[in-house]
């Protein structure tokens, strides 16, 4: 692979990859409770029986899932270009597949840690 293309890519690879991984930095550190999905509103503080555990699991998962993408990119530096094609499949069922498993993960800790009608009833 040219030295050209592998600027390119990267810069590419940075441009997609790294908002994920910065979100997930906040996500992570965040004190209040953090959404998922695009301008739905973060639920509030008494629905969440551990906020700092449901925002680092969330956190987390967006990490992983943007370094899914720098990993694409690092498999095609050492294999070659008769590779690209497998690595660009590969980033693809990561980017697609990734979102499901990224859908499924957040309706999962929602049932950890949101806290049934009647616990927040009790609550207040």
């Amino acid at each position: 692979m040219a030295t050209a293309e592998i600027i390119i890519f990267l810069v590419i690879v940075i441009i997609s990859a790294a908002p994920m991984v910065i979100l997930g930095l906040v996500q992570y550190r965040s004190k209040e409770p953090v959404g998922f999905w695009s301008g739905q509103k973060p639920p509030k503080r008494e629905q969440i029986t551990d906020v700092k555990a449901y925002n680092q699991k969330h956190g987390i998962m967006w990490i992983l899932y943007g370094a899914g993408f720098f990993l694409c990119f690092m498999l095609i530096i050492p294999l070659g270009e008769k590779f690209v094609l497998i690595a660009v499949m590969l980033g693809a069922a990561e980017c697609i597949g990734g979102i499901f498993v990224m859908i499924w993960y957040h309706n999962k800790l929602n049932k950890r840690y949101f806290r049934t009608d009647n616990e927040i009833t009790k609550r207040s």
